[in-house]
């Protein structure tokens, strides 16, 4: 003889139940039927499960760690059939989004915002990935849609650009270079620059220009995220080269924003898991995500044209 879920379900009633009696009211069974079956559990497990007291049921200390096991057990199931009433609720319910972790506090809140507008419909899974992982998961199609700076769709998937923007300077309070417009390179000269790290694909275009030009900066601080380096900017601890979108977020913190003389493209592509179901919230998505992405674009148009309010000062 075996385990049956038969029996699980019987050892789970009486554990609940703490009586023959309630159990079996509890099955929409007998107390006979119940009785059996708790003789039949404690053959197959070969030990003995509970203590008779009184009418009721004493549980051993083997049924205490058994019943640990099967609450597990009990809990992976309650959670299939809240999936499955997820899904009768939504009509085949939510969209799952993979991104680079930026996106989550730039595009994706205000994409997110147009999506739920008057929707009812609509339910959403985000999870953030750095690359190449993001791109491997979307090629594995786990995510029905991902948000890269990758130019090359991996396979099983179909990429769409969304925005190609060049890179900005970010400058703090009452800095001398925000008399100027735009920055060249040379006035990066003998700054303090705050930086990405030496690995990242930015990082190794700005080194590389400075270098042909023979500007050579003051390396202050290597930070991981561009939001880091905003952030250290911020503290006037030197001025540094970031994407404009996360530039734009700290701009109401009183971080201030030029473009430079030399094009560093930013690059943002949606990436489309090809082989998954069709989900009816994608072209949705997509919709509010090129909604969003055309209102970053025209702030950061009119952050970079406003006039300058800094007095001409010499470059330090």
């Amino acid at each position: 003889m075996s385990l049956t879920h038969r029996h699980v379900d019987v050892f789970r009633a009486l554990m609940t139940a703490g009586s023959v009696t309630k159990a079996a009211e509890l099955l929409v069974t007998s107390q006979p039927t119940v009785s059996r079956e708790l003789a039949r559990l404690e053959q197959v497990v070969g030990f003995k499960l509970f203590d008779r007291s009184n009418g009721r049921l004493r549980p051993t200390a083997a049924a205490l760690t058994l019943f640990d096991e099967v609450k597990q057990f009990y809990v992976g199931l309650e959670r299939v059939a809240s999936t499955a009433a997820h899904l009768r609720a939504f009509k085949g319910g939510g969209l799952s989004v993979l991104t680079l972790p930026m996106f989550l506090q730039t595009l994706l809140p205000g994409a997110c915002q147009r999506l739920f507008a008057g929707r009812s419909d609509a339910t959403l899974t985000i999870e953030a990935q750095e690359s190449p992982f993001l791109e491997e998961w979307l090629c594995a199609q786990r995510f029905d849609l991902g948000l890269t700076e990758q130019s090359k769709a991996p396979p099983g998937t179909r990429l769409e650009p969304l925005l190609e923007i060049d890179e900005v300077c970010v400058l703090h309070d009452g800095h001398p270079l925000l008399a100027k417009r735009k920055i060249a390179l040379s006035d990066f000269s003998e700054t303090n620059f705050i930086s990405l790290s030496p690995t990242d694909p930015y990082r190794l275009l700005w080194d590389e220009a400075f270098s042909r030009q023979g500007v050579v900066r003051n390396l202050l601080i290597e930070a991981p995220t561009a939001a880091a380096v905003c952030s250290l900017v911020q503290k006037r601890l030197g001025i540094a080269i970031v994407n404009p979108l996360t530039a734009m977020e700290f701009v109401p913190q009183g971080l201030h924003v030029r473009p430079l003389a030399t094009s560093f493209p930013f690059r943002v592509n949606l990436l489309c898991a090809e082989h998954r179901p069709a989900n009816h919230l994608a072209e949705p998505f997509i919709r509010a995500l090129r909604e969003e992405v055309a209102l970053a674009k025209s702030a950061l148009k009119k952050v970079i044209s406003a006039p300058s309010t800094q007095p001409q000062a010499r470059k330090v």
